[in-house]
């Protein structure tokens, strides 16, 4: 097993330049002055396709095609951010795209995926999802594009943490902590080859929901573990039932890891929306219940990072979002 390094994720972000947006980073004042300290977002929330997972794929594809290795036929599975990752990046690369998925996609994040151009197949499980695509895989002319656990996608998804850390620097500013959503835990590692690299001083931290806390499991018990029911939990992007063993490898050299129940995504979903006034996904504005929990143990003022990883919410998702109406209280702090 190799892992991928800082500058596997420097190599990326050269071979996706012009390919990807450079997306901003944002800040509430009014939070700000809640909590006691500095919280800065990563709004890959703007990226093109809503998702930071376009990075990953864009740097897996452009890595083929310039090795002379990429197959007329494309694979993949996901939950829904990476399908619509693939479907762009392959169609901009003139290759047709297939994607495997579950049934209980969300609605808004399988319409994408059509109107990329893939073709999109849907089982009831994810476990199920995942054999078909590496049955597929196994076939002529075709590769799979993984969604978390191969070294092109860490280091692709890495350069998001390693473009906004470029663009603190360039305002003079040094966070203390990095925070990032994890699922299948490409984000969360990609941060940590960054952040080791340019600020090694920073604390990187993962969170997850309670609801599907695998990598939490994985962490506690020193060996991967996988959920054995699909998780029930509004951090869709978030519901994967296991990690791989590179971002396991990598999860182990975080320096803490949170989970969040589903009232404090619900909760942070609605007030990050507010505050920032973007539209950005469950699945990582669960983060904040880190944030909050890693702030409270602090004695002196922070700066923190927090990687917004997508925009893509359904109108189901936003129905059970709010559900109970949050913004009438202040953010539990």
């Amino acid at each position: 097993m190799i892992l991928p390094t800082f500058f596997d994720v420097q190599s990326a972000q050269q071979r996706i330049a012009g390919k990807v947006d450079t997306t901003p980073i944002v800040t509430s004042n009014l939070l700000n002055d809640w909590l006691g300290h500095t919280v800065l977002f990563k709004a890959e929330c703007l990226q093109k396709t809503g998702a930071f997972k376009l990075r990953g794929a864009t740097n897996f594809i452009q890595r083929a095609l310039a090795e002379e290795r990429l197959p007329d036929y494309i694979v993949a599975n996901s939950s829904g951010n990476h399908a619509q990752a693939v479907a762009y990046a392959g169609a901009q690369a003139g290759r047709d795209v297939t994607i495997f998925s579950t049934e209980n996609i969300s609605a808004v994040k399988a319409q994408g995926t059509i109107e990329y151009g893939a073709d999109l197949r849907l089982f009831p499980t994810r476990l199920e999802a995942d054999d078909a695509v590496k049955a597929a895989a196994i076939e002529d002319n075709v590769i799979w594009i993984p969604p978390f656990n191969h070294a092109d996608i860490i280091s692709g998804q890495g350069t998001a943490t390693l473009e906004a850390l470029q663009q603190c620097r360039a305002q003079d500013i040094t966070p203390n902590a990095v925070f990032a959503p994890c699922g299948g835990g490409g984000l969360v590692s990609g941060a940590l080859l960054a952040t080791r690299e340019l600020v090694p001083k920073a604390q990187v931290i993962g969170v997850e929901p309670q609801n599907a806390n695998d990598a939490s499991i994985s962490l506690q018990q020193g060996v991967i573990h996988t959920l054995t029911t699909p998780p029930d939990t509004l951090a869709d992007g978030a519901a994967t039932p296991a990690v791989g063993d590179l971002t396991f490898a990598l999860l182990q050299e975080l320096d803490g890891f949170y989970e969040a129940s589903e009232t404090h995504i619900a909760y942070w979903t609605q007030w990050l929306q507010h505050l920032l006034k973007l539209h950005i996904e469950p699945t990582c504005c669960m983060t904040m219940a880190g944030v909050v929990g890693w702030l409270a143990e602090q004695t002196s003022p922070q700066t923190v990072l927090v990687m917004l990883s997508g925009g893509n919410i359904s109108a189901q998702s936003m129905q059970k979002i709010y559900a109970v109406d949050y913004l009438t209280q202040t953010p539990c702090l």
